[in-house]
């Protein structure tokens, strides 16, 4: 295990916002690339390519198992690791070339080939966007929780990159919808403009590359204040970062929040899978049309930053936790509902897009209280563990938060697939021929079905016991301790 060294009076330190912008700018990678795999890569393999949505799945579940393999390490390694550009920045600079090289590539596959060879392409690629996403991801998020030390201050800094990566991702998805896949006369939807999705991709893999190289730039003046690593006597191995993981995973509040995102996430990611395929074909929607709903998102997410910031102030961040889980269940569901029951207005009728927009804008009004605070929480936790066992780990603990959110983002895809072949959606779809039940079971499954996920996760937040007062009382002992 290792000891870690803090310079005098860093917990009392305010971040200053310019810090904050640069760090939450390095979110806007993460932002596009989750855009491109929720929104973009099942329908491109299946409706473009012509690959079995449950075979994409099975490529993408196979990649889960590097990220349960390659997350842990990149927390261990980058906790001990040792240079004059600190602990995380060398690897967040290494990852910027090669994330955005192989996510562009993940769209880019040859022309003409076997289905067979598509699931070889998916796997390879979709394996490499992961890996180099976690050499830059893990070091990103333990840097945050090194940078804000306060209670309040770690939710500011976290909303900064919350509202980067957010309106990164939703921006993104409007702009390729407007200027990449716009309504054509010869295709049935804008979507099915297959040389879109090479433009797509290079554009998510430059946005990227650049996100990630001005995160490493500004907040660059920040490593002389850094927590410095001490050498671990134990060899680095399976073994230490199997008991690094065991001394995290030994807090309750700390598996609460972890199961909960996990849960929380997947059904994010089935939910962006199923965008395009519940905007063209349950909704009826043209790309000119469904670019429009995540406007209300867009305009959500500052309202949603700022209210994460003022109730932080106010509230424990468990209540936070559990009040914008409740709000965003609603907010997702309730359009489905009413239209599998047919009370809403037919496809075509005015007042559908505004009505979706409004809840666009409602969840993401709750959104970033619910990601905002839960970066947060595991901050607190690494707090938590220092007083405990002597050890600062700051890796260890986001590789299992990031592990979390990219194993939901691939598990929710794996549901989405393997839920397409299981109600028969056809492939290469026509709108408006799609037959009703499968439209219905579209619909029953992306709502109700998938709220069984949410309401777990909900369950699990009530679990979290580290309160505001607790946290003000570990932080002071630590402190007291360091000044020893």
């Amino acid at each position: 295990m290792v000891a870690v060294v803090e310079g005098k009076g860093v917990g009392e330190r305010k971040l200053p916002t310019r810090v904050k912008v640069f760090w939450g700018i390095g979110q806007i990678g993460e932002g596009v690339k989750n855009s491109a795999f929720n929104s973009f890569l099942l329908f491109y393999y299946n409706q473009i390519l012509g690959v079995s949505a449950t075979l994409t799945s099975i490529a993408l579940a196979i990649a889960i198992l590097f990220d349960a393999l390659s997350d842990p390490v990149a927390g261990s390694v980058s906790d001990r690791f040792q240079s004059r550009w600190g602990r995380r920045h060398p690897f967040m600079l290494v990852s910027a070339a090669p994330l955005g090289i192989t996510l562009f590539l993940l769209f880019f596959p040859p022309g003409g080939m076997s289905e067979m060879f598509y699931f070889g392409w998916v796997l390879m690629f979709a394996v490499s966007v992961r890996t180099f996403l976690t050499l830059y991801q893990i070091p990103h998020l333990a840097l945050g929780a090194e940078l804000a030390t306060g209670y309040s201050d770690r939710n500011a800094l976290f909303s900064y990159g919350l509202l980067f990566g957010a309106v990164a991702g939703y921006g993104f998805y409007f702009v390729m919808l407007t200027f990449v896949f716009p309504p054509q006369p010869d295709l049935p939807n804008g979507m099915y403009n297959a040389s879109g999705f090479p433009k797509m991709a290079a554009a998510a893999g430059i946005i990227a590359f650049s996100a990630i190289m001005l995160c490493v730039w500004g907040t660059r003046g920040e490593i002389p204040r850094l927590i410095k690593a001490v050498p671990s006597p134990q060899p680095f191995g399976l073994t230490r970062v199997i008991s690094e993981l065991k001394v995290a995973f030994s807090s309750p509040s700390y598996r609460s929040i972890f199961f909960g995102l996990l849960m929380l996430t997947t059904v994010v990611s089935i939910e962006a899978a199923f965008t395009p395929f519940m905007g063209i074909h349950f909704w009826g929607l043209e790309t000119d049309q469904l670019r429009l709903i995540p406007v209300g998102v867009l305009i959500g997410l500052p309202f949603g930053s700022v209210l994460a910031a003022f109730a932080a102030r106010k509230f424990d961040k468990k209540w936070c936790l559990i009040n914008g889980c409740a709000v965003t269940i609603i907010s997702v569901n309730v359009l489905i509902v009413l239209r599998l029951f047919g009370i809403l207005p037919e496809n075509g009728h005015w007042s559908i897009v505004p009505m979706l927009i409004i809840a666009g804008f409602c969840a993401a009004v709750a959104a970033p209280v619910i990601y905002i605070t839960i970066n947060s929480m595991f901050a607190d936790i690494t707090d938590e563990l220092e007083l405990a066992t002597g050890e600062r780990q700051e890796g260890i603990i986001y590789s299992a938060r990031a592990f979390a959110g990219k194993a939901a983002v691939a598990l929710g895809t794996v549901i989405g697939g393997l839920a397409l072949d299981f109600i028969a959606f056809p492939k290469n779809a026509v709108p408006g021929q799609v037959p009703p039940d499968v439209i219905f079971n579209l619909g029953l499954f992306q709502g109700p079905a998938t709220s069984v996920f949410s309401l777990l996760a909900l369950s699990l937040f009530f679990k979290y016991a580290l309160s505001r007062e607790k946290h003000v009382q570990i932080v002071q002992e630590l402190e007291r301790r360091r000044a020893d």
